[in-house]
Formats: structure tokens, C-alpha cells, sequence
């Protein structure tokens, strides 16, 4: 009987650390669409304050650093956005989307780099 409880113990952990990823998940995913809302009506400064609210609560979020990146690029931050396409890779690195995304970014950024005085 010892063991029969200890093994339904354990099942218990597990379950309950999953619903809590994915409440987790779900409460980034939240931060994550509302940051992209704010992106899209121009409030950048919110979509960052989201973005980066969504990977406190789920540092293991690809889309999300890669919406972060995003947010600093537009608000000419490249060293903040560098980071974070490199944490969203080292993350997702199958993910074209955040691939595209990052390659874009650095032919952007070190053309510019390379241009200034």
C-alpha cells in the first residue's frame, strides 16, 4: 500500500507542476497578444512593458523574446534587441520565423554599424 501511495504522490507532483506551466504559459501568452495590441495601435513602450512582463513569467518563451527583440529594435535599442534574438534562438533555434527575424536584424544592424563614423 506504501508504494501504491507514493506512486500516486508522484502523479499528483507531476500533474500539478503541469497545469502550473501552463498557467504560466497562458498568463505569458496573455502579456505576449496584449503587447502585440499595443505594438499595433503604436504604443511601443507598453508592448515592451508586456513583452518583457511574458518572459518573467516564462523565461523558456521563444515568441516571446522574439517580440521583446522586436520592441527594442523599433525603439533603437539594438544591443537589448541582439539579446534578446539570441536568447529566443538558443531557445526555438528550429524556428524560421525567429531565424528570419534575427538574420534581418543583424544585416540591418551591422550595415548601419559599419556606415557610422
Amino acid at each position: 500500500m506504501t508504494s501504491f501511495r507514493a506512486t500516486v504522490v508522484a502523479v499528483l507532483v507531476v500533474l500539478s507542476a503541469s497545469l502550473a506551466y501552463a498557467s504560466t504559459r497562458g498568463d505569458a501568452r496573455a502579456q505576449v497578444e496584449f503587447g502585440i495590441k499595443a505594438a499595433q495601435d503604436g504604443l511601443w513602450r507598453e508592448a515592451i512593458f508586456r513583452w518583457q512582463k511574458a518572459v518573467a513569467l516564462d523565461p523558456t518563451y521563444a515568441a516571446a523574446f522574439n517580440d521583446l527583440a522586436i520592441g527594442y529594435e523599433h525603439e533603437g535599442q539594438p544591443d537589448k534587441a541582439r539579446q534578446a534574438y539570441e536568447k529566443a534562438i538558443s531557445l526555438d533555434s528550429t524556428n524560421d520565423v525567429i531565424r528570419q527575424n534575427y538574420e534581418m536584424f543583424k544585416e540591418i544592424n551591422d550595415r548601419t554599424s559599419r556606415h557610422q563614423p
